[in-house]
Order: C-alpha cells, then structure tokens, then sequence
C-alpha cells in the first residue's frame, strides 16, 4: 500500500483525530527545550567551570531548532497560526534561514520529494556521492554558503524560483534585507563584546555537523518514486532525539501526511508501520551504511 492508498482508506474521525493542533502540546514540548538552551547559555556567559563542554550542547540545542523551523512552515506545532509564525521568523536569524522563503522552498520539497528535475533540496547536484562530497555536506560549509547567498539573491537579486509566487517577493526581499541588518549589527557588536561569538556563532558552526547528519537520514539513499513511504525514510531512534527534532524521526509519516502535527506523529506511526518501506534502525545504522555506500561508489 503506497502513503495515497493509505490516506484514502483513513476514516474521516481518525484523520480529524491526528490532524488537531494544540498551542498546549507545542508550548509544552518548547518549554524544556528553551530552558536547556537558556541553561547552557548561562552556563557559557558565566564562565561556570568546564564551561567550553556546553558549546557543542548549546550547538546541538541551536541547529536543532531547525526542526521547529520546518514545523512551523506546515503551522503545525501550535494551533494559534501567529506563534508558528512568531517562532518560525525568530529562528531566522539564529540559522540564517529566511522563514518566507523557507515556507515556500520546502512546500516544494513536499510537493517533489526525491525528485531530482524539481525537488529544490536536490538543487546543484542532490546528495553527497563520494566521500570528499559527504565530507563537505556534513562540516555545513556548503549549507552556510547556500544560505548566505540566499540571503543575499533575496535581498537583491532576482527572486526566480519557480516556488516563490510573485504575490509574496515583496515580502521575501524585505525578509532577506531585515535578516541582512541583523547580521550587519551582529558583526558591530564583535568589536565590543565576543558574546555572540561564543553563544552564537561557534556553537553552530560546531553542531550543525549533527545535524546534516540527521537530516541525511532523511532521504538519502532513498529512491527517486512518488511514493512517500518508499522516497522518505522513518529512522527508529530514542526519546532525546525525537524530543530533539519534534519528532521529525518520523519523517515517512510527515511526509505522508504533513497536515499532522508533531505530537500526533507516534499515533499516526503506529497505522502506518506495517507500510513503511524505507527506515532504519537507528542514526549510527544508517551513517555506516552511507558512508559504505561512498566507498564503493567512488
């Protein structure tokens, strides 16, 4: 059974059932999280002692609000629509990842998955092949390159992607040249203080690598079919890191049926199990398997 057999055969009250937002289960999912975040925080500007061990924590704890990012495009985590939009434009900044136009990019990803014509996460050549390609794609040099000139070709440029409707390019220029004032500020305030750099900069540089590699998993090695429970990959892992990444290591199920919010996600694993068709047993699993497949194609 392929994810629209599934969908057609779901009955109306368990599709209304896994599909209710609540701002109750996303604010309380975020609250801990912000908490952790706020304490490593303080732990590096306090200079508490072995204080340098919390920069790949507080890094891990920044990247991995991408996942909150990608949640709030489908407006999924809270039900009142002005706190996915609230949160979605403050994590912008931190990942230089302009919310308008990441809306509309992944849109597309969902609406091409694995297709590698008009997909636009397989945009300049896809997925690492080689193992100098895998190498790049997990330091973040490539994506903070991406991003940058996004930012940039946002602000200034011109916005052509065949994902961007003309009615919200006024929009998404402004997007860029407010993101790009922060960062002008940003750069200013390194001559008085290395605050940012070190609650900041460091730590994501250090821990967006975790995160390419959980995102890899997502897709990769998957087959370029229209079927999402074939083309996305559900990875089984523990509670850390599903509470990490909102439950995205259910990612087949999002894919699926993207309406669904995170904390519906294990509910609507459990219909859908018997279906999946790509997964893995775990991250470390399907990283060696990866990086075997590098070596013996190139």
């Amino acid at each position: 059974m392929n994810h629209t057999q599934f969908l057609r055969q779901l009955p109306p009250e368990d599709k209304a059932a896994l599909t209710e937002r609540s701002d109750r289960a996303g604010l309380r999912h975020l609250g801990p999280y912000l908490l952790c975040l706020a304490g490593s925080s303080a732990g590096i500007a306090l200079a508490v002692p072995l204080w340098p061990v919390l920069v790949p924590v507080q890094g891990v704890l920044l990247v991995f609000l991408f996942t909150l990012s990608h949640e709030c495009t489908h407006q999924t985590p809270f039900r009142t629509a002005w706190l996915n939009d609230l949160f979605g434009h403050a994590i912008a900044p931190i990942l230089l990842l302009p919310f308008i136009w990441f809306r509309y990019f992944h849109l597309a990803h969902h609406r091409f998955t694995n297709d590698p014509e008009r997909d636009p996460e397989l945009a300049g050549g896809g997925k690492p092949d080689t193992v100098v390609e895998w190498l790049l794609y997990v330091s973040g040099w490539r994506l903070w390159v991406s991003s940058a000139s996004t930012i940039w070709s946002n602000a200034w440029g011109k916005l052509d992607a065949p994902y961007l409707p003309p009615r919200r390019h006024a929009a998404i220029r402004r997007e860029a040249r407010i993101l790009l004032a922060v960062y002008a500020a940003a750069l200013v305030s390194l001559f008085f203080t290395p605050v940012l750099f070190w609650l900041w900069i460091l730590p994501v540089l250090v821990g967006q690598p975790v995160l390419r590699l959980y995102l890899l998993a997502e897709h990769g090695l998957c087959p370029a079919v229209a079927n999402m429970f074939e083309n996305t990959r559900t990875t089984f892992t523990g509670r850390v890191v599903r509470a990490l990444a909102w439950n995205m290591p259910y990612h087949c199920e999002h894919h699926a049926f993207p309406n669904v919010p995170f904390h519906k996600l294990p509910d609507l694993h459990r219909l859908t199990r018997p279906h999946l068709v790509s997964t893995a047993p775990g991250y470390r699993s399907f990283t060696l398997r990866y990086v075997r497949s590098l070596r013996r194609g190139g």
